[in-house]
């Protein structure tokens, strides 16, 4: 791994290169796979295949050889771009957009299978020859087309695609694939015309990549999109129901959505049905100059996994997944207010009952990077700005509202540069801070009652 101290060490991440879309995060036997877009060669987006890692408790990962590699003259050449892994009668499959040379933005939808079943960690794959989608239906005038992603339902195996459309309307598309070998267009899911996801979304975006799906607790699904408008931008969500076309196929009636990540350092989140719960995870690209970036040799960072349901008033429910309390040492390092050296890496909740500021970093200039919490009004204030990020979305406050509450908790995941704030537990803020030599890292929570505890992850602890 990297000595930069930026570098985040607990969370999935090739030890150099560049990675970007987590893809397919699967369950087999008693382990957890995930894969993720991945330049083998150098921090920069090209060269794209599929990296791999597992883990048995969500919380300590092992790396694994490259998964799926573009094939000379294959429909992948140009790329093993994003897509999800299934159980296909008992093979996992990952299925994933494929590129050739002579793309013109339109990929094609392509499978590999596990060559041994029998092989918890699934270290190799094979590629079919042959795409199972060749390309966008007709009649669509669809000139985005990517990134499938298979789920179930009515008894059938289903697959959504993002898309967009020549006259600038984002859709998911969506297929018949219970034949994992012979998939059927079965007609748009939705589209960006729809009243409730453009009072969501705005108009702004031309494609959605990523379409993602799980099912919540009360039987509802959320529709999860990343919103492109010819470079990424955000992330949105839409609950509400799925039901029958009448045509054979499905569609989604959405209720209420919004953004998924508060945050600017967030994209192509992927998700894991479970039984009994949806696993999330996202990427978080880089904010510091190319320069720095290329000096580093790493690039991008996969989030820590994040539970996600709904409320009753179809508002995102998420929290950490509880396994990365593995993480956590004998004894916490701070708990209760007071102020304390921050290492590279932790875990710290403040429960407030009044206004409470929670400092975090100081520069030479007495500048400091603050979470503002006020349970009485419902807001929660993140103040970066004397730690200005790249990107067109600038480094101003970002402001989180909640329902008031006599209090409000705070969770923070800080890990080198990647820091993850959970708000009560309905928002997340994923932004990249760049600690810089002569910046001071120290807690300081300012709140009268504020409740504090903090955790150093411990990288060899397990349970």
């Amino acid at each position: 791994m990297s000595n930069d101290p930026n570098a985040p060490r607990f969370r999935v991440r090739p030890p150099a290169g560049w990675i970007n879309d987590p893809n397919g995060p699967f369950r087999w036997r008693d382990r957890y796979h995930l894969f993720y877009q991945y330049n083998p060669d150098a921090p920069v987006h090209a060269n794209v295949h599929w990296g791999h890692a597992s883990s048995t408790d969500l919380a300590h990962w092992e790396h694994h050889p490259i998964a799926l590699t573009p094939t000379p003259g294959g429909p992948d050449e140009a790329g093993c771009w994003s897509g999800c892994v299934t159980d296909d009668a008992g093979t996992p499959t990952a299925v994933y957009t494929g590129v050739d040379r002579t793309h013109t933005g339109l990929g094609t939808i392509c499978l590999a299978r596990a060559a041994d079943p029998d092989d918890e960690q699934l270290t190799e794959w094979k590629p079919l020859p042959t795409p199972v989608v060749a390309g966008p239906p007709p009649g669509l005038d669809v000139v985005m087309f990517r990134d499938p992603f298979v789920f179930h339902c009515a008894d059938r195996r289903w697959a959504l695609v993002g898309a967009g459309h020549a006259d600038g309307t984002p859709s998911v598309l969506l297929y018949d694939c219970d034949d994992l070998t012979d998939w059927r267009f079965a007609g748009v899911l939705l589209d960006g015309k729809d009243p409730v996801a453009t009072g969501v979304f705005g108009d702004k975006s031309v494609g959605w990549e990523c379409p993602h799906l799980y099912r919540t607790a009360g039987d509802e699904h959320v529709l999860l999109v990343s919103l492109w408008d010819g470079d990424p931008c955000s992330t949105g969500y839409l609950t509400g129901r799925l039901e029958s076309d009448g045509q054979g196929g499905l569609g989604f009636v959405p209720r209420a959505g919004g953004r998924l990540d508060q945050g600017r350092d967030f994209y192509a989140p992927a998700v894991l049905q479970e039984p009994d719960r949806a696993l999330l995870w996202g990427w978080s690209w880089e904010a510091r100059p190319q320069e720095e970036v290329l000096r580093a040799g790493w690039a991008g960072v996969l989030t820590a996994p994040r539970v996600v349901d709904v409320h009753p008033d179809g508002s995102l429910r998420v929290s950490p997944a509880p396994e990365l309390d593995q993480l956590h040492p004998a004894e916490p390092f701070v708990t209760a207010p007071a102020r304390v050296p921050l290492p590279l890496a932790y875990d710290l909740t403040v429960t407030a009952c009044e206004p409470t500021t929670v400092s975090l970093l100081r520069d030479p200039a007495g500048r400091e990077l603050t979470v503002r919490a006020d349970p009485a009004s419902g807001t929660v204030v993140l103040d970066r700005v004397a730690w200005p990020r790249t990107g067109r979305e600038g480094s101003a406050p970002i402001t989180v509202h909640v329902p008031k509450a006599p209090e409000l908790t705070l969770r923070l995941l800080v890990d080198g540069s990647l820091l993850e704030l959970f708000v009560a537990d309905r928002s997340m803020v994923t932004e990249r801070v760049y600690r810089r030599p002569d910046d001071i890292a120290e807690l300081v929570v300012d709140g009268p009652g504020a409740r504090v505890t903090g955790w150093a992850p411990d990288s060899g602890r397990r349970g």
